[in-house]
């Protein structure tokens, strides 16, 4: 057994194991920490497959920033005040788990089907190039300059528009 196998085998229990832990957990903040080492796991399988900057920005975007919203969500929201979904409405469990199983089948059948018409392949130094920040760099910089650059200034006019929007429900509420 290589390193890389038995790295991966850690890494994909982790996920299956915190990813059941989250839905399962009846505490938001406990479920909310168990997705943050899901993250990380999912971060730690990008390095195998040398995808560098890609785990590199799950850590950062959706350990980092996207759980802090979560947190903030789960506070304001205080959870416990809210009745069981489940419990008035037992025929929504059952559909859930129909809808779950449905996913759960779409997801093994388009996954069987994509190793049927493409077998993997192992071209090693071709994905060590792709996932390199200097390659999606140069990409970004050259292929998809004006993509990119559409991109910053859409942000930032939903920045601008943001914060005018707060500024005026300040001044409104003064």
């Amino acid at each position: 057994m290589t390193a890389q196998i038995i790295f991966f085998t850690f890494f994909a229990t982790v996920a299956v194991i915190s990813s059941v832990l989250v839905i399962t957990r009846k505490s938001p903040i406990i479920s909310a920490l168990f997705l943050v080492l899901n993250f990380a796991s999912l971060a730690g399988m990008y390095l195998l497959l040398y995808a560098q900057f890609i785990a590199v920005v799950q850590v950062i975007v959706y350990a980092g920033a996207i759980m802090v919203l979560f947190l903030f969500v789960i506070m304001l929201l205080r959870p416990e005040n809210e009745k069981r979904f489940f419990e008035d409405n037992p025929k929504m469990k059952a559909v859930s788990l129909g809808v779950g199983i449905l996913v759960l089948f779409q997801l093994v059948y388009a996954i069987w089907l994509t190793f049927m018409r493409n077998p993997v392949f192992r071209d090693r130094q071709a994905s060590m190039k792709i996932g390199t920040v200097e390659a999606i760099g140069k990409e970004l910089y050259t292929n998809y300059l004006l993509p990119f650059e559409a991109t910053g200034f859409l942000l930032l006019a939903a920045t601008i528009g943001a914060l005018i929007l707060a500024k005026k429900k300040l001044d409104t509420n003064k």
